[in-house]
């Protein structure tokens, strides 16, 4: 049998994989999560952490504009201690979320990122809201 790139570095044991994976929902939530949430009462702060340009080109509905430059203490003090903060910007190409959720960590404050940004939004079908 021919090892490929695949195989050639064995799978984690199942307990580690199952830890692994299960770890990953404390730090990131999906588009569809982020949708059907926003729809029925959203229980965090959705932070679009791009320009105010490409913001205003176009975002997810009831989204904040916060570039993850301008994250600061003083900014994040109009949020009640142990608000969820979920970030995101243009997509997998991007390390924009994660520059905010590191941001937004070490000001201690909850965050998640929503993994795909705006392309995994739009992947899903969902429309974008467009200021102007």
């Amino acid at each position: 049998m021919t090892t490929t790139a695949v195989t050639a570095v064995t799978a984690a044991a199942s307990e580690a994989a199952r830890q692994h994976f299960a770890a990953l929902f404390a730090y990131e939530t999906d588009c569809w999560d982020v949708h059907e949430a926003l729809n029925h009462g959203a229980d965090f702060v959705l932070l679009d952490v791009r320009s105010l340009a490409m913001f205003a080109k176009g975002h997810v509905p009831g989204a904040i504009n916060l570039p993850h430059g301008k994250i600061i203490g003083s900014k994040m003090a109009h949020w009640p201690d142990g608000t969820l903060f979920v970030t995101y910007c243009a997509g997998p190409h991007c390390n924009g979320a994660a520059r905010g959720a590191l941001r937004l960590a070490e000001l201690g404050r909850p965050v998640k990122i929503m993994t795909g940004g705006i392309t995994g939004w739009l992947d899903e079908g969902f429309d974008l809201a467009v200021e102007g």
